[in-house]
């Protein structure tokens, strides 16, 4: 390991985030009694102009009188390009900031943008006493965020997620597809003909880039990946296997734009009891080969090592996280 130490952000359940827009306050108790880990009250995409200000206004009451739980709650602001944005981390910090566990800070562009809602929250929260801090996610979806994500990642101490933002992040590359999350018959390979001159089509993953280069830059700086949304929530195993997808590239969940695909977020992302037992007598097998003096060892026919501890612990630890939820 590198003699650079990384801190790890706030410790959070994240399997399933669920957007609630903040125009439709008729949703926000069906949410608070869903089984979704986070939930993000939005004041951006989700909200047409003219109903900012009373979106705004629903969400700081709903913060303040309902009852959310133990859920982790979050308020994606507008873009710092807007003349919303300030409003918005103003009033909902000020008004509702003891229940607001994170501020989701969307299209962030450069450092900068977070250093400048940091600055912002941090003015507020010492003004008012606030003796927790606000933490923050940023959603990667413009070609400028993607260039500098590292540099994102290491902005501020209240970063805590990474999240692929992946329409917008279509956009802003003039990908060609308007899907949202999932696959493209275009982006695919045609291999070769063989004697028969027969050729098979394997279709890729047009987003597998994006979304590994954000992840790297979210675990080197001790952050969580997130994947976002996927837009067909009629399409229950294309979403399962989109959020798989994002899981075997180290992402620890994924957006759910319906009520349906939160459970869809939550088995995906949670490991299976097989693969938490396997962990379990992978930590077994290496504290007897370290107590017999060796550093790696035979199990069900494969080696394993200290590197294979490390993965064990992960596991183990994330089965610990849920069933303490």
């Amino acid at each position: 390991m590198s003699f650079f130490a990384i801190d790890q952000a706030t410790a959070r359940l994240n399997r399933s985030e669920l957007a609630v827009p903040g125009s439709q306050p008729s949703m926000f108790e069906k949410a608070a009694q869903s089984d979704v880990d986070v939930i993000f009250l939005d004041l951006e995409d989700a909200v047409a102009p003219d109903e900012k200000e009373q979106a705004r206004k629903n969400i700081i009451r709903a913060l303040n009188d309902i009852d959310w739980g133990s859920k982790t709650m979050s308020v994606r602001i507008n873009g710092l390009d807007t003349h919303y944005m300030y409003r918005d981390v103003v009033d909902v910090v000020e008004q509702a900031g003891e229940r607001l566990d994170l501020i989701m800070i969307p299209k962030v562009g450069t450092a900068a943008d977070v250093y400048a809602v940091d600055m912002m929250v941090t003015q507020i929260e010492d003004a008012m006493g606030y003796k927790n801090r606000i933490g923050f996610e940023h959603i990667i979806e413009t070609a400028l965020g993607m260039q500098n994500v590292s540099e994102i990642a290491a902005a501020s101490k209240r970063n805590e997620s990474l999240h692929f933002g992946v329409a917008d992040y279509a956009a802003s590359t003039r990908a060609r597809t308007t899907i949202i999350g999932g696959v493209n018959p275009d982006y695919s390979v045609l291999t070769d003909p063989d004697h028969g001159a027969n050729r098979a089509t394997h279709w890729g993953d047009m987003w597998h880039y994006a979304l590994a280069r954000m992840v790297v830059a979210a675990r080197a700086n001790g952050l969580r990946p997130i994947d976002g949304p996927f837009g067909d929530f009629q399409d229950p195993e294309g979403y399962k296997a989109a959020a798989k997808r994002a899981a075997v590239l180290g992402c620890e969940g994924k957006w759910a734009i319906h009520p349906s695909q939160i459970a869809l977020a939550n088995e995906v992302m949670s490991p299976s009891e097989a693969e938490v037992t396997k962990a379990q007598r992978i930590l077994v097998a290496m504290s007897e080969a370290e107590t017999a003096g060796k550093g790696a060892v035979s199990l069900d026919g494969r080696l394993i090592d200290y590197a294979s501890i490390r993965q064990a612990e992960v596991m183990v630890e994330k089965a610990r996280q849920i069933a303490a939820a």
